[in-house]
């Protein structure tokens, strides 16, 4: 048998023991995950992902997920609702990175366990476990640096302001622009990650400014298909207008093989999965082994640990030809 074949095999083992123990223990974990909405590609392939985890396809967790319909007061009052029905845990990506910090605070006093995902809550003591959106934002400027050769108008479609995500990638897309003088931002405006919005914010911005966009930073892929929609019904291509973003999901793949976007991915099992298993450690102890596959997928990248750390930071990973494929039956569950 192949050294790999082996490793694969034990990994196998171990979180079939793992999940079994806690199965035979008899002890289930009532856990919420509130989410910031479920339009996107990427929010519906985190939950998909979520579902797929070992713990809670054998019972263990009982698993319910909250649409939070992109507003803060919703998912608010979700986490409440989660204290008083006593949840054990509590997954939470925030649609904004502030308005729910008293609320998480109240949940940690009552025991509850907090864990972020995806997206940060301005509170140190809450784990997160995802990407590193400032260094996202710098791969995909500078993506847009390398294909404008450093000169030309650029356009920013925006997440939802006050996001995490919008204000680490955003940091990071200015800081790499700011060192690029021959680069002028024209425009720079919200579509809340949503494609429609972002395809009418390009139609505007290409009607506003005739021949006068070189390049757009997208910062998802949602908004990056509806900016390559605008700028296809304006006759022009990838060649004319180039286009970056992030998250790798599966459109966005297709677009990257034909060379109509850049992307990078965030992968989505790893964040909801990877927090699912922090979760777990907090919950079961410090003898709980992690059921994931991820751990093995980024074993050079994110250690475990013992299960406790405050940050679990993941690799971007560039969509390229030589792994499209790959990573579109990864993120897409084809087989």
């Amino acid at each position: 048998m192949k050294l790999g074949t082996t490793l694969a095999a034990a990994a196998t083992f171990t979180l079939l023991t793992s999940s079994i123990a806690l199965a035979a223990d008899g002890k289930t974990y009532k856990i919420g995950a509130a989410v910031y909405g479920l339009k996107g590609q990427f929010m519906q392939n985190w939950v998909r992902e979520l579902k797929e985890h070992p713990a809670v396809k054998d019972g263990t967790v009982q698993l319910t997920v909250f649409d939070g319909n992109y507003d803060a007061l919703t998912q608010n009052n979700q986490i409440e609702n989660m204290v008083t029905q006593r949840y054990d845990a509590i997954l939470f990506v925030p649609i904004d990175t502030k308005a729910g910090v008293g609320t998480v605070k109240a949940a940690m006093s009552n025991d509850v366990v907090v864990i972020a995902s995806n997206t940060k809550v301005a509170d140190a003591n809450v784990p997160y476990v995802g990407n590193d959106d400032v260094e996202g934002g710098r791969l995909q400027a500078q993506a847009m640096v390398d294909k404008l050769n450093g000169k030309g108008n650029v356009v920013i479609i925006q997440g939802p302001i006050g996001q995490s995500a919008q204000i680490d990638r955003e940091k990071g897309e200015l800081e790499v622009l700011g060192k690029h003088p021959g680069i002028k931002i024209i425009e720079k405006k919200t579509a809340n990650w949503d494609r429609a919005q972002a395809l009418a914010l390009t139609e505007d911005w290409l009607n506003a400014h005739p021949k006068g966009i070189n390049g757009v930073i997208a910062q998802n892929d949602d908004m990056a298909l509806g900016a390559v929609q605008a700028l296809k019904s304006h006759g022009l291509t990838s060649r004319d207008v180039p286009v970056t973003s992030i998250d790798g999901m599966p459109d966005a793949i297709q677009a990257a093989k034909k060379d109509e976007v850049t992307t990078f991915l965030q992968d989505a099992q790893a964040q909801s999965q990877g927090a699912l298993d922090v979760a777990l450690r907090a919950l079961a102890g410090k003898d709980y082994t992690p059921q994931s596959v991820i751990w093995q997928r980024y074993a050079k990248d994110v250690k475990w640990g013992d299960g406790s750390d405050k940050n679990y930071i993941l690799p971007w990973v560039p969509v390229t030809n030589a792994n499209a494929d790959a990573l579109y039956r990864q993120v897409s569950g084809a087989k």
